[in-house]
């Protein structure tokens, strides 16, 4: 191994040491399962802001859009207001009524503030359908982040695959393992501070490295398409309407991810969450603001044809000390490690506790939620070495379908719509259901197709995948209107009430 690689190595190490440091010290304040799920609900603005932003962005933000920017130019931009759309909706609109409504009502999981106001039953059966949908996307999200860490490791040190992956995923489960939420919300501060360093630090080098934004901008038009530096990507006027229309529903997707809307759930109060809000979305700005320079930057630099998610990379070698390199490797593992992190605990509570597990084994709640995290590690990992496929890709479609699954009845509730259990059932299924047919459609080859199999699978493949990430939401939120019941109107008053 070479000096630079030691070098990263102990930088790494280190860095590693002190996450498992954080779950040690987090597992003395696991009495409870409310501590082990959402600390308590006692989250202050920092831990709040800086936990949520990097579990939101995680890999695909660091690898995958810059790569997005590296391979589709400007009009990759447009996906950005949704994103940030996406924050404000979370936290400012959503996150005062879940808050409250967790501190009243003593939810513990995303799947009991879905339920809220159901007869037992309905809970029963809305708590059944969601840990399954949960269970199914998050195998998915958590594969692509073990793929991002292997990515990581093979790059720089040369390992296997296999290796590689295990490393990152053994890491991840320790301080999971010990310290439950607290140790999750404190560890993905401290990574979304590093993050947001290396966001910093590698775009400024690249840009330097390519002469400026001048230097960026002359190369970029001597050796790329008009296309390329055009905002509109020169599409047809309904083909752009469509594709910024599916690139925002990456930030219509927030609106229904357990692992963020959790936090907002774990905010200690008021205050905490309008102060959380703004860490949160001044993170957002610099750190995105820092991907778009390092994506065009890394294009100018290294030319078309590299693979985008590994442009990262490549400058990071190219372009910085050792030391620095090795910050940057221990960024990529963090925005790895602050949405596995997340997705493990949610999974888990959704088995524990939507499932009904830990009510057989009364007492033993959270030793029932750690084995539930290393068997969905497990299966996880064996995706990663068996099912290889983009980061972007992957992440997006889990994205998308729990965002359409949840998102609608979590809108409908905040404000003030209240449906029965059967249309609650109906609109998840209908959210997911819609999203992975579409998904699916996409992947189909359209000129084998004919009749109106074939026009659908054109819709289904339009850039920006516009049916995929929004169209889902439309039904769903037509049957929940429609199944609306009858509520008590000093109950929605007091909870949307300032």
């Amino acid at each position: 191994m070479s000096q630079e690689s030691l070098i990263v190595l102990a930088t790494l190490i280190g860095y590693k040491l002190l996450l498992i440091g954080v779950g040690v010290w987090a597992s003395r304040r696991n009495q409870t399962e409310a501590d082990f799920f959402i600390a308590g609900q006692g989250l202050g603005p920092w831990v709040g802001g800086l936990s949520y932003a990097a579990s939101t962005s995680s890999a695909w933000v660091l690898l995958g859009f810059s790569g997005f920017v590296y391979l589709n130019g400007l009009s990759a931009l447009w996906m950005v207001p949704g994103i940030w759309g996406g924050y404000v909706a979370v936290w400012l609109w959503f996150g005062r009524r879940l808050r409250a409504e967790t501190a009243e009502a003593g939810h513990v999981t995303t799947a009991d503030f879905l339920s809220g106001g159901q007869s037992p039953t309905g809970r029963r059966w809305i708590g059944a359908i969601a840990a399954a949908m949960i269970l199914f996307c998050f195998i998915f999200y958590i594969a692509a982040q073990f793929g991002a860490a292997a990515v990581a490791f093979e790059t720089q040190f040369a390992l296997p695959r296999f290796e590689s992956v295990l490393v990152g995923a053994g890491v991840v489960l320790i301080y999971s393992l010990l310290g439950g939420f607290w140790a999750v919300s404190v560890t993905d501060m401290l990574q979304g501070a590093l993050m947001l360093l290396v966001a910093l630090l590698l775009p400024v080098a690249a840009l330097v490295a390519a002469g400026g934004p001048s230097g960026v901008m002359a190369t970029l038009q001597a050796n790329e398409s008009a296309a390329y530096l055009s905002l509109s990507g020169e599409m047809p006027v309904m083909v752009l309407l469509g594709f910024v229309v599916g690139v925002w529903g990456v930030g219509l997707g927030a609106l229904g991810q357990p692992q963020l809307i959790t936090r907002l759930m774990a905010v200690k109060d008021e205050a905490a969450r309008r102060r959380g809000f703004q860490i949160a979305i001044i993170w957002a700005v610099l750190v995105f603001t820092g991907m778009t320079v390092l994506g065009l930057s890394g294009r100018a630099l290294v030319g078309a044809g590299s693979n985008g998610e590994a442009v990262f990379y490549q400058v990071a070698r190219d372009y910085l000390p050792p030391i620095v390199g090795g910050l940057v490797i221990a960024a990529v593992l963090s925005a790895v490690m602050s949405t596995v992190d997340s997705i493990l605990l949610v999974a888990a509570s959704a088995v524990s506790r939507d499932l009904g597990v830990s009510r057989r084994f009364k007492g033993r709640e959270v030793l029932v939620s750690r084995i539930v995290m290393i068997a969905i590690a497990v299966v996880a990992v064996w995706m990663t070495l068996a099912l290889p496929s983009s980061i972007f890709a992957r992440v997006l479609f889990a994205w998308a379908a729990l965002g359409a699954a949840f998102g609608p009845i979590i809108v409908m509730r905040v404000v003030g719509v209240q449906s029965g259990h059967r249309a609650v059932l109906a609109a998840m299924i209908t959210g997911f259901g819609l999203t992975v047919f579409f998904n699916a459609l996409g992947a189909l080859d359209a000129s084998t197709l004919s009749g109106p199999g074939a026009v659908l699978t054109q819709w289904a493949q339009l850039p920006g995948d516009p049916f995929e990430r929004v169209i889902p939401w439309l039904p769903a939120l037509l049957i929940l209107w429609f199944g609306r019941v009858r509520v008590r109107h000093e109950a929605c008053l007091r909870h949307l009430a300032p």
